[in-house]
Formats: structure tokens, sequence, C-alpha cells
């Protein structure tokens, strides 16, 4: 299974079951690290078969929607609710991704997930490896998810 096959698979499962949402995956994103402006980043390293990071990054209002949807809260700005529920949400998607990339992802481990948020930045994980980036449409807006992984010897 290809990268952007594991993002969609992984992507569109979280968000059908547990944001209540669907998320519609939209052409690859152009290579390279995107600068992300009023965003919030939620990110899980791994380590084990494979070594890199998984993120998913939300505009202000995207992350806004998907953090009330998800907690069943009306939220209106970013806090530590918000902060939580993406790095929440990078967890689950970390975790589905690993069991797709390897038998039930006993083999890969994932790092307590981290969260930033800013007006203008950049997330770099590593120069190894493929990082894949797709985009994906709910009706607040798009958001991406990124996966930058390398297979160890």
């Amino acid at each position: 299974m290809d990268q952007r096959a594991i993002i969609i698979d992984a992507t569109t499962e979280i968000f059908s079951s547990m944001i209540m949402l669907e998320a519609i995956p939209q052409p690859e994103q152009a290579e390279g690290d995107p600068i992300l402006c009023c965003s919030v980043s939620g990110m899980v390293g791994m380590a084990g078969l494979y070594k890199g990071m998984l993120a998913i990054h939300a505009p202000t209002e995207v992350a806004l929607a998907i953090t009330g949807n998800f907690l069943g809260l009306e939220v209106s700005a970013v806090d530590d609710d918000v902060r939580d529920a993406i790095g929440e949400l990078a967890n689950m998607l970390g975790g589905s991704v690993k069991h797709l990339l390897s038998d039930l992802g006993a083999d890969i481990k994932l790092s307590i997930p981290s969260t930033i948020c800013g007006k203008e930045y950049r997330v770099d994980c590593s120069r190894g490896g493929r990082s894949q980036i797709v985009p994906f449409d709910i009706p607040a807006g798009t958001f991406l998810v990124e996966l930058q992984i390398e297979k160890q010897p």
C-alpha cells in the first residue's frame, strides 16, 4: 500500500467514526514543506520498523470545527481543548497508520503527541525517507495530513 492510500484510509476512517465528518481527499499537495499560516498542527513521531512522523495541519477555523465535532463543544478560539483535540487526532491517525504499515503495528512505536500553533511556521521532521501530504476537505475547509517515513533496515 502506498503512502497516499495509507493516509486516505486512516483519515477517512478516523473522521467518519470519531469526528462524525466526511473527509474528502483532494489532489496531491506539491512537494516541499508547506508554510502554515494561522494553523494548528498535531504530530506524533514513529520509531521501530519505520521512523518518521505523522502530522495533521489545520487552519484555525478548520481546527475549531474539528474540535467542536470531536468534543461536542462550541469553541471559538484556539485554547487547550483545541490543542488537545488536534494532538489526540494526530495520535489516533498515527495508531491507524502504524497498523496499516505493519502487522498489528507491534513493531512501530508512537511518541506522545505534540501540538503547535501560530501565525506562520513550518514543520520539518527529517530529510530521509519519503514524505507525502494529502489535503482533505470538510465543510469548514481544507486540512492537510502529512506522513514522513523511512523503513529501517
